[in-house]
């Protein structure tokens, strides 16, 4: 099983204040002879409408020594799953969660804009501390 990151709680109370149901903590996808984890998979229905909107959500922390190698982690694990998903699960949309705190110092800079921009990642910023959804970004 794969570690947690440390804002996981944190990302997973400010989906549930958010309205989400979380159906998978974590979230087994499995393709031909692979079986990788993403962090969640979250459901929420909406308004007047029977459907639900399913997406899948990777947690990131980059308070890391390099947040440059924390990205190529992530954007590595963020390709794998979005390509499994496309094939196993078309209809679950993934989203990169970040703390608002990294994204506010990293997330300007030219070059995570152009690895966002070139590998279109959708990201959910998140304050961690008070356990909020602050932005989702498609």
């Amino acid at each position: 099983m794969p570690r947690k990151d440390r804002i996981h709680e944190a990302v997973k109370n400010a989906l549930v204040k958010d309205g989400w149901t979380i159906t998978d903590d974590p979230y087994r996808i499995e393709y031909e002879d692979a079986d990788v984890y993403a962090d969640l998979r979250i459901e929420k229905a909406s308004p007047g409408e029977s459907a639900c909107r399913v997406l899948v959500i990777e947690i990131k922390e980059f308070a890391a020594v390099s947040p440059m190698t924390r990205l190529e982690e992530a954007l590595g694990q963020y390709q794998v799953y979005r390509s499994y998903l496309r094939q196993t699960a078309p209809e679950e949309q993934l989203f990169l969660a970040v703390d608002k705190a990294s994204y506010d110092a990293l997330f300007w800079r030219k070059s995570f804009q152009r690895i966002v921009e070139d590998y279109h990642l959708a990201l959910l910023v998140v304050d961690v501390p008070q356990e909020e959804v602050v932005q989702w970004i498609n």
